[in-house]
């Protein structure tokens, strides 16, 4: 025995363990999800036989397929949203650049006196019944990127005047395609209750069908619009232009 140890011998009877921790060449033996996999086998050579036992770690992630599938399905609603929220105030944009020559042209009137540009400041419809003045604050209004409240009031306006049915059905066809469809970038903005009114008095246009959606606009460039015009540069310069020509005169 002393002789055997002294030179090296080993029994052939004892087996030596190795742990492979290099790549697996196959998938063996019984896996479980996120856990871990053990593989052993037993090679047998000249000299004894070898046993190797490899034990291989893989975590996989445990990820819920259903909450990951709903959360990225809303955030695809939400992008979507947003990139159509994005198209629609471009396309206003570059709506509120072309209206002048597409829509409407503006009326034709003379050059206010400066007697006319002060009754504008005493009240909101001494404004609107000026031709002069309608287009003044037309401009102040498409400076403020609301200009379609006004087409919208002028487009009533030459409703109300159509006699002919057929090209009633018509103008309050363009006039609903145009200002009330929520799909127009020149959509104005009316509650709920006239937009009701207004799609029930569709079935059958009159010269009147928009009449509640008008005063509604028309409310609001007054309380809302009105005052800044008054208060403008727009304004102001006009005024002050005719007087000045008219002192020098």
């Amino acid at each position: 025995m002393c002789l055997r140890k002294r030179n090296g011998y080993r029994p052939p009877d004892l087996l030596h363990a190795e742990i492979y921790t290099g790549p697996v060449p196959g998938e063996r033996g019984g896996e479980a999800m996120g856990g871990g996999r053990t593989e052993t086998s037993a090679l047998s050579g000249t000299g004894g036989g070898r046993a190797i036992t490899t034990t291989h770690n893989s975590q996989r992630p445990n990820a819920c397929c259903f909450c990951w599938c709903c959360c990225c399905s809303c955030s695809c609603v939400t992008f979507r949203n947003e990139e159509e929220r994005r198209k629609r105030r471009r396309r206003k944009r570059i709506s509120q650049d072309t209206k002048m020559e597409t829509i409407l042209n503006c009326e034709a009137c003379t050059k206010p006196s400066v007697e006319e540009m002060r009754l504008w400041s005493q009240s909101f419809d001494k404004l609107m019944k000026n031709p002069a003045g309608r287009n003044v604050f037309r401009e102040f209004l498409r400076t403020e990127y609301s200009e379609e409240n006004m087409l919208f009031w002028l487009a009533c306006e030459d409703l109300k005047q159509e006699m002919n049915k057929n090209a009633i059905e018509e103008k309050a066809r363009s006039i609903y395609e145009d200002y009330i469809s929520i799909l127009s970038p020149k959509e104005v903005s009316l509650d709920a209750r006239v937009r009701e009114v207004i799609n029930k008095k569709m079935q059958e246009p009159t010269p009147h069908t928009f009449e509640d959606a008008q005063l509604q606009i028309y409310t609001l460039m007054h309380r809302d619009s009105y005052p800044r015009f008054l208060s403008s540069s727009i304004y102001k310069s006009l005024v002050h232009g005719g007087s000045r020509t008219s002192s020098e005169s």
